[in-house]
């Protein structure tokens, strides 16, 4: 699935990757894993709004760090949901969801699923967010959160290789891979904007 959206004149573009879900593909674990994916150029000129907002929280006790949709009261995710609705034409989201129980024992690896997933998800994406008509994209950054295991890290970086290599006009177009946390970014789709709720 994906939100539309109406790209601002530009010459970067960022794609925040998250997942929900676990790898765990016995009983114990949940039914689905999914990958989600905030493509975003700059300027980020509503991030500015989120800014003001996080501080009148701290101003009013909150100690508000980041926002957190499954974490934060109602009305700070009213609020916060606001400000993202009013700017829905400055970002796309798309979402991979994986039925878990339909995947095949040989794709269940971890080393091997997550990067498969995250290749389908980027050869959907990547086409769409290198086209504008207003100017060429110099530069694509993919920002993960944080990865604690190097083996999974190295699989993860060259799966996003491999599908930025096919897709991504090399020659005019950089880019790169960053491991950041996940409440660095507003464009982290892990909850602290756009994925909601927990998956089953």
């Amino acid at each position: 699935m994906a939100v539309g959206y109406n790209w601002a004149v530009s010459d970067s573009v960022y794609i925040f990757l998250d997942e929900a879900g676990n790898l765990d593909f016995s009983t114990n674990g949940t039914r689905y894993f999914v990958l989600t994916s905030v493509s975003i150029r700059r300027p980020f000129s509503w991030f500015g709004a989120l800014d003001e907002y996080k501080y009148d929280c701290l101003e009013a006790g909150a100690g508000t760090d980041v926002f957190h949709c499954s974490e934060d009261n109602r009305y700070v995710r009213d609020r916060v949901f606001g400000i993202i609705g009013a700017n829905l034409d400055s970002f796309r989201v798309d979402s991979l969801v994986v039925e878990k129980r339909k995947t095949g024992p040989a794709l269940r690896e971890p080393t091997r699923f997550y990067p498969e997933m995250l290749g389908y998800l980027l050869k959907h994406v990547l086409p769409e967010v290198m086209k504008t008509n207003s100017v060429e994209v110099d530069e694509v950054t993919v920002i993960t959160d944080r990865l604690p295991l190097n083996k999974r890290r190295r699989a993860i970086e060259k799966s996003i290789q491999g599908a930025l290599s096919k897709m991504v006009p090399t020659v005019y177009t950089r880019y790169r891979i960053l491991h950041h946390n996940s409440g660095s970014h507003y464009g982290t789709p892990s909850s602290r904007l756009l994925l909601l709720g927990s998956v089953p």
